[in-house]
């Protein structure tokens, strides 16, 4: 199986231009995906461009992570309503080391291997580039009524918002970048999503202009929910790469409460089991649904890619410590228990707060942050969101005691049904 093939019965490709596939069995081809460093960590929704580059390289190409550096300081247009907001070198620069650290956990960077991946910056070519060199050397080379075509620009145009001439010139860039790796990496293939279609095939026409090469694009489609939702959008916000900001629990469990709709398009693209592998399971899944074989096996697949298999065993331990028996009461779990659960988030409060017998539920929620506000905190509880020591807390008014520590110090907190949070209160 070509890897046309292989991202086609996965559902990951959306369209690629004439003669890609013909480039790809002709010689082993470079490949590159480009990746804006707006945060210093990944989340799930890079998950599928980083997947084009392993099943690129799996499938004895050479693939090239670009982090832009470079454009990350102007801003894409595609699929967004407003402007971005610019980032200082500073903080850029935390965020490109903290992408370049994660790429390395997926691809082979060993320089031995005849495809060895590379990871370059965008910036390191553009820094020197001064505004007139730019204008004469990438500017001249496409016309405006081009650039307006694309249906990025056009939308930015239409809106009420309208576009700067910084974004404007981002599919310059982006071209530019094609350009550039073209020249001095031979690279002659771009993968990416769906939405970036306009900004790759910049670069493929700039190369045929500036250099008279032919280029290729491969796009994947957008990730959408069966529902219609926003994917990788949960209650608590973004699910991340990094496991300092989402923890292989909470990762896991993304995974574990995905609809069977979901779960079955899901294995196929963010797992690399077989197609065998994955009708067996849809199988064993079908026979016996409320089991939730398939949203396991995808759990377990993605944690382990992403994280390794030592956490995705402690999320397993965490996940059973707290669900596996959800009808025992709390004060079964051992200190042990409370403690060793990685992944669930810890916070600390002063235990002279419940000195006078009047620490409410409310400023529990709000001073943990669990809630970004009282109200919001006050909310919940009114809904019958809110459990405390595995149970329903639905009065604003109900206050913590120290009767109700477990082993004289924590509280088990659920909000929702999936998040816990252990809190423990030491003298400060």
């Amino acid at each position: 199986m070509n890897l046309i093939q292989e991202l086609q019965w996965r559902g990951l490709l959306a369209d690629k231009m004439p003669g890609t596939e013909e480039q790809l069995a002709k010689e082993m081809t470079t490949g590159y995906v480009g990746f804006d460093p707006t945060a210093d960590s990944l989340h799930i929704g890079h998950l599928v461009p980083i997947l084009l580059l392993v099943h690129l390289q799996k499938a004895g190409h050479r693939p090239v992570a670009l982090v832009g550096g470079a454009t990350g300081m102007v801003g894409d247009p595609s699929g967004k309503s407003n402007e971005r907001n610019l980032l200082d070198e500073a903080t850029l620069q935390k965020n490109v080391d903290g992408v370049k650290e994660q790429l390395e956990r997926f691809l082979n960077f060993n320089a031995d291997t005849p495809n060895a991946a590379l990871l370059v910056n965008n910036y390191d070519w553009f820094k020197g580039m001064g505004f007139i060199e730019f204008l004469r050397d990438v500017g001249k080379h496409l016309t405006v009524n081009y650039m307006m075509a694309k249906d990025s620009v056009k939308k930015r145009i239409e809106g009420e918002t309208g576009i700067s001439y910084t974004e404007f010139a981002y599919q310059l860039m982006q071209g530019y970048d094609f350009y550039w790796l073209y020249k001095n990496l031979n690279c002659k293939l771009q993968l990416g999503g769906s939405d970036q279609w306009g900004n790759m095939t910049t670069g493929t026409e700039l190369i045929r202009r500036k250099a008279g090469g032919e280029a290729f694009v491969i796009t994947c489609p957008l990730i959408t929910k069966a529902d219609g939702t926003k994917f990788g959008k949960t209650e608590s916000g973004t699910i991340w790469l990094d496991a300092t900001k989402t923890t292989p629990y909470q990762f896991y469990q993304f995974w574990l409460n995905t609809s069977d709709a979901d779960a079955a398009a899901y294995i196929k693209k963010f797992t690399f089991l077989s197609e065998a592998t994955i009708e067996e399971i849809i199988t064993k899944h079908r026979e016996n649904e409320a089991n939730r074989h398939l949203q396991k096996r995808l759990a377990e697949a993605v944690t382990v890619l992403v994280h390794g298999e030592a956490a995705l065993q402690q999320a397993l331990e965490t996940t059973q410590k707290l669900f596996a028996n959800q009808n025992a009461p709390a004060e079964s779990l051992s200190v042990d228990d409370l403690e060793q659960m990685e992944g669930i988030v810890k916070k600390s409060l002063a235990t002279s707060l419940l000195a006078n017998d009047q620490y409410d539920v409310v400023s529990l929620l709000a001073d943990t942050g669990i809630f970004p506000s009282r109200g919001e905190a006050r909310k919940m509880v009114q809904g019958g969101g809110i459990s405390i020591n595995r149970k329903k807390v639905d009065a604003v008014t109900h206050i913590i005691t120290t009767a109700q520590l477990l082993h004289g110090k924590y509280l088990l907190v659920q909000k929702g049904k999936k998040n816990y949070f252990l809190v423990s209160f030491n003298e400060q």
